[in-house]
This record gives structure tokens, sequence and C-alpha cells, in this order.
């Protein structure tokens, strides 16, 4: 259920997330999680380059401490950026102080207002100390590019469906590739062609 997509009553049984951009215009806000990745991540920003689209990213602390020129190229090309733990903890596998820690040392790194639970699995406690400081982000399509067995034309066909405002994840990850080289060209094409424009979490309006 809700394997690529969730309804839009989600947000009003979790409204303590952000589930969908409000926005007044054809505007779409590609996400991806996991990176930097020195290979990946700049195939991502050229990708989006063609179509002049900005997207958010949700970068894993350790990951930028590795990879920081590519996290500066982020920066330099107009991206958002979002804190995705220090090293993709799972909430719900995690002791609140422990996972507010390994936050917070992402934080020292990633200057950001966004956080995006890892696997998308946090308590509500955490969830009701964290949005004091974050936008909580989840999304309201995900594309499944880290599963090995994806049916690509299944996930194409579901999230060709997406209206006005949907965040969708993607992400810029070594598991990930083989799928995202063919899901995001293809997307980015067809709603180019439908008149949306992509913008960064930054660009709501």
């Amino acid at each position: 259920m809700f394997k690529y997509s969730f309804p839009q009553f989600i947000k009003y049984i979790a409204p303590a997330y952000t589930w969908w951009a409000k926005t007044k215009d054809k505007s779409l806000y590609f996400t991806f999680d996991d990176g930097p990745h020195p290979e990946i991540t700049p195939w991502v920003l050229n990708e989006l380059a063609k179509f002049n689209a900005k997207a958010s990213f949700f970068c894993v602390g350790e990951n930028v401490i590795k990879h920081r020129e590519t996290y500066q190229m982020l920066l330099e090309n107009g991206h958002a950026v979002g804190n995705h733990s220090y090293n993709h903890l799972n909430g719900w596998e995690t002791e609140n102080e422990r996972y507010f820690e390994n936050i917070e040392k992402a934080a020292t790194l990633i200057k950001s207002k966004y956080f995006r639970p890892p696997y998308g699995k946090i308590k509500p406690s955490q969830a009701k100390c964290l949005k004091n400081k974050y936008e909580l982000i989840m999304w309201s399509h995900l594309s499944r590019d880290y599963d090995p067995s994806l049916n690509i034309q299944e996930s194409l066909k579901e999230l060709k469906k997406a209206g006005p405002g949907a965040i969708f994840v993607f992400h810029d990850s070594e598991k990930s590739l083989n799928n995202l080289k063919q899901l995001l060209p293809e997307l980015l094409q067809f709603y180019h062609n439908k008149g949306y424009v992509f913008r960064s979490l930054d660009q709501r309006k």
C-alpha cells in the first residue's frame, strides 16, 4: 500500500510533517537523499541543469566530510540542502538522545532548516522535539530507485501521475544509480513538456 505515493489525506493525519509543497503554480520539488557522492551527485546536477531545474539534497554528514567539494557544488549551483543525520540513523531503532546528537553533529556541517529522517522512520517523540528547530520534510512520491528489483516502467507510470507541489524522493547513491539514470532524465523531460518547473524547497511560493 502506498508503494509509490501517499494520498493527500496523509497531511491531515500527520500534520507535523511536510508531505506536499504549497504552491500556486505548476511546480514540482525533486529531492535527493544520502549524498553527496563525488560522481553521482555531479551527474544529477548536470541532468537538472538541462532543464534549469533546482532541487533539494538531504545530505548525510559523514558524506559531506568525505566529499566537501561536491557538497560545495550543490550550494554554488543554487540548490537547497537538508540534514539527513550524520550517519543515516533509523529513528525507530535509536534512542532519542543519541538520535538528536547525531542530527546536531550533522548540523555543524549542513546549515539548513530542513530535516528528513532516514528511511522516513522517526518516533513521534523525536518529531515533537525536532519540529521546533526544523521543518520535517517527507514526500508525496517515492521513486524506489534504491530497489535492485525495481520495475522501471511501473515506477515511471506511477510517478507521472503527480500534480503541483509534489515532493519526489530520489537517491544520489551507488545502489540507486542504475535506476536513477533511467528515471530522472525521463521524468524531467516528461514534466518539462507538461509545463512544469522544478524548484528547490527554498523556492516555494
